[in-house]
């Protein structure tokens, strides 16, 4: 837990377990939501997803009202949000900037993925990114990376899209070894959200990268 008021619960969900249910995902973070239910009181509510491998900050409601505040909130683009991740190779050709490429869902066999699409494509959506580079190496860099929309992987596919896909990331061609060190998932972290809270006023919640991150990046010379 990394905050808790009368409205809201923020979590640091860990790296491998799923949001909520879907294709053979039995445990998953929206059913141990019910732990936190107090007696006579409806579980916290999710308010927004992160992929199962990504870590960090994700926030939940714990009022019908306040669900629905943030719900808003986040469809309004009122909810800033800072992810960090390890790319490959080194740091990218701006060092800043913004990557802005339509988006269209792929389904092979029993898998989604995203494409950078035409803007013109039926089925494109448009997406948004902003980045920065934070620390970089001759092979490797960590970036930070503020999504403006919230298309499925986006993060994943537009840096991946100017030729820095991220460590770990093998459904994006991404390295499962960086300079001969493991990197054994994805690695993308959910730093923070800043958002307005139901209660008034704006909110910050952060935390910093898991330990597997922590300790690539120390191997790598990024930390």
């Amino acid at each position: 837990m990394i905050h808790e008021d009368a409205e809201i619960l923020a979590l640091n969900k860990p790296s491998g377990l799923s949001s909520q249910g879907g294709r053979g995902q039995v445990h998953t973070l929206d059913e141990l939501l019910w732990a936190f239910a107090k007696p006579g009181k409806a579980r916290p509510r999710l308010i927004h997803r992160l992929d199962r491998d990504t870590s960090g900050v994700i926030l939940t409601a714990k009022t019908k009202p306040g669900a629905g505040f943030l719900g808003k909130a986040l469809m309004s683009r009122k909810v800033s949000k800072t992810y960090l991740a390890i790319v490959t190779p080194g740091a990218p050709a701006p060092k800043a900037g913004a990557i802005d490429r339509p988006l269209r869902r792929e389904e092979i066999g029993r898998e989604a993925y995203m494409r950078v699409c035409d803007p013109e494509h039926t089925d494109a959506e448009a997406a948004f990114s902003r980045y920065r580079t934070l620390a970089a190496s001759p092979t490797a860099a960590l970036l930070e990376l503020s999504p403006e929309t919230g298309r499925m992987h986006q993060l994943r596919v537009h840096v991946a899209s100017i030729g820095r896909p991220i460590a770990g990331d093998v459904r994006y061609g991404g390295a499962l070894t960086v300079d001969g060190h493991p990197a054994p998932r994805l690695m993308l972290h959910a730093q923070a959200l800043v958002f307005p809270h139901p209660g008034g006023g704006r909110k910050r919640v952060e935390t910093p990268p898991p330990e597997d991150m922590a300790t690539l990046l120390q191997a790598l010379g990024l930390g």
